[in-house]
C-alpha cells in the first residue's frame, strides 16, 4: 500500500469509514517525496527517538520508522530507533493499526499533544535515545504545539511542516513585516531554518495555503543573559501589542499603571533607542537591554 497514492488512500479510508474533520485540520499527503524529504531533514538516526504529532494515516511515521540504506554501513537499518506518534482522532486508530503493523518500532500514543507532558512522555518512550520531534502539524494548532515542543526542553531538533506564513514569521528579521513576538520567542530559544516549501496540490484535500518545512535547533545557551526571562517576554509582547504605533505607546499600555510615560521614555533612551522607535525594529539584544532598563525602574 502506498500511503501517498490518492487511490490507495481513498480505498483505505473507505474500508474504515473515515471522514475528514475540518476542525482537526486534516490534510493527507499525496506526494511521496514530501514525507521522505521531511524524514531525511529531521536527522533521525539509529540512536534517535522521534516524537511525531498528528500522524494522520502514517506516511511520515513510516518514513521515520522504516529501514533505509545507510551507505557508510553498507546495510539496511531503521531510520529511527523508535517513533512515538501522538494522535487525538480516535477514528484514525484502526487505520494506523493497519498502516503501521509492519513497523514494530512505531507506536501510536492516544491523546492531545497540547495537554500531555511532552518531557515526561519523551523520558518514558525514548530512554537512552536522543529525542527529536518531527511532524506535519495541523495548521490550527501550530503555534501552541511549537511553543510546547520548545518549552519541553528535551529535543535535539524540531522539524515540522507548517503553514508557510507562520514559517516566514518564525524566521523573520527585525523590521520586516513578518517579524513579531513569536519570532522573538522562537529565535531566543532556537536557531530556526526554513528548508523547503510544499504546495497545496500535495495534499488531500488541498488546503488554500502553501506549507513549508522548518527545522529549529534549540540553543545550548540563550543569546542574551537576562535577569528574568518572563519579564523579558512580557516586554516583547507589550512591544508588539500595538503594531504601527511607537514602542512607547505599547509599553504604556502594559506598564502605564506602574511607570509614567516619562519614566518609560527614560528607559527607552537608557537602552540607547530613539524615543519614537517602533517595537518591530528591535532585535533580541535590544529587547534585553530595554527589559533591563525597565526592570531597574520598577
Amino acid at each position: 500500500m502506498d500511503l501517498c497514492n490518492e487511490k490507495d488512500i481513498r480505498a483505505l479510508l473507505g474500508r474504515h469509514g473515515f471522514r475528514f474533520s475540518k476542525s482537526m485540520g486534516q490534510n493527507f499527503l499525496i506526494e511521496g517525496w514530501v514525507p521522505r524529504d521531511i524524514a531525511e531533514a529531521s536527522g533521525a538516526g539509529p540512536d534517535t527517538g522521534v516524537l511525531e504529532i498528528g500522524p494522520g494515516i502514517g506516511p511520515l511515521t513510516v518514513q521515520l520508522a522504516q529501514r533505509v540504506e545507510r551507505i557508510y554501513q553498507m546495510q539496511l537499518a531503521r531510520r529511527a530507533a523508535k517513533v512515538a506518534a501522538i494522535e487525538l482522532d480516535r477514528t484514525l486508530y484502526p487505520i494506523l493499526a493497519e498502516t503501521l503493523a509492519p513497523y514494530p518500532n512505531a507506536e501510536v500514543v492516544p491523546g492531545d499533544a497540547m495537554k500531555l507532558d511532552l518531557a515526561a512522555l519523551v523520558s518514558d518512550k525514548f530512554s537512552g535515545l536522543t529525542a527529536i520531534a518531527c511532524a506535519n502539524l495541523p495548521y490550527n494548532i501550530t503555534t501552541p504545539v511549537l511553543t510546547a515542543l520548545i518549552e519541553a526542553g528535551c529535543f535535539a531538533s524540531i522539524t515540522v511542516m507548517i503553514q508557510r506564513e507562520v514559517a516566514l514569521r518564525i524566521c523573520a528579521a527585525p523590521g520586516s513585516s513578518d517579524y513579531g513576538a513569536f519570532s522573538v520567542f522562537c529565535q531566543y530559544h532556537t536557531q530556526p531554518e526554513l528548508l523547503f516549501e510544499v504546495g497545496p496540490e500535495c495534499f488531500l484535500p488541498a488546503p488554500k495555503v502553501t506549507s513549508a518545512v522548518i527545522r529549529l535547533v534549540p540553543r545550548s545557551a540563550p543569546p542574551q543573559n537576562l535577569v528574568d526571562d518572563s519579564f523579558f517576554f512580557q516586554v516583547v509582547r507589550a512591544s508588539f501589542a500595538q503594531r504601527r504605533k511607537t514602542l512607547l505607546n505599547g509599553l504604556s499600555s502594559a506598564f502605564g499603571s506602574r511607570l509614567s510615560k516619562d519614566a518609560l521614555r527614560g528607559a527607552i533612551e537608557a537602552a540607547g533607542l530613539p524615543a519614537d522607535i517602533r517595537g518591530e525594529r528591535l532585535g533580541i539584544p535590544e529587547f534585553a537591554t530595554l527589559a533591563s532598563a525597565l526592570q531597574n525602574r520598577l
